[in-house]
């Protein structure tokens, strides 16, 4: 007791509940400040916003994964649009190759109608020649014949008759006797020419 009459003692405590009064009043009256400043403080634009509860156990892990799965995402993306591009691409090659095709058999039936027409003119024209020739005589006959290819020359015998082919045939075996080479091509002749009559006899 003696010690609280003491005036140093009253000073000291008369100050400090003095201060502790002014700390409480002000702690009080600045207490709605501190929450308003919290309230429209400005985030740093790449601070790490966390989620709330229950998602509040947010940690740099999962941040990692969530990259890693949004990078996997853009990745797949991108391979989905070069697959419907190689898709697009394989399409129309696809389209050129049929079109081409039928260009292809159209151009193939045209050059096969136009064979068929070769044939029919060469016919009528070798016709008309073996009717000529068969007109002259054996030696003028085989006069012209030497300035032909084999394939021609039988062409234009398997077109004459008969009684034509006999006589250029004892022709040549008499240019034969004075000429071996002469002798040579008009027996490979008249092997041709029995192949040649025989294949077109057993054609049909």
């Amino acid at each position: 007791m003696k010690k609280l009459t003491n005036p140093i003692i009253l000073v000291a405590l008369g100050l400090f509940l003095g201060i502790g009064t002014s700390l409480f009043m002000f702690m009080q009256a600045a207490a709605p400040l501190v929450a308003a400043a919290k309230l429209t403080r400005v985030k740093p634009e790449h601070a790490v916003i966390k989620p709330e509860a229950p998602w509040d156990f947010w940690t740099i892990e999962i941040e990692n994964l969530a990259a890693e799965l949004k990078d996997a995402k853009a990745g797949l993306k991108k391979r989905e649009d070069e697959i419907i591009a190689r898709e697009g691409r394989f399409t129309a090659e696809r389209l050129e190759l049929a079109k081409q095709r039928q260009q292809l058999e159209a151009l193939r039936a045209e050059i096969a109608n136009t064979m068929l027409s070769i044939k029919d003119d060469e016919m009528k024209n070798m016709k008309s020649l073996a009717a000529t020739y068969s007109s002259l005589s054996p030696k003028a006959t085989l006069a012209i014949f030497k300035q032909m290819d084999d394939a021609t020359v039988v062409k234009l015998l398997a077109l004459m008759k008969t009684d034509v082919v006999s006589p250029l045939f004892e022709e040549m075996g008499k240019q034969g006797a004075a000429d071996p080479a002469f002798a040579k091509r008009a027996a490979q002749l008249s092997e041709k020419l029995r192949l040649y009559q025989s294949t077109k006899t057993a054609g049909p």
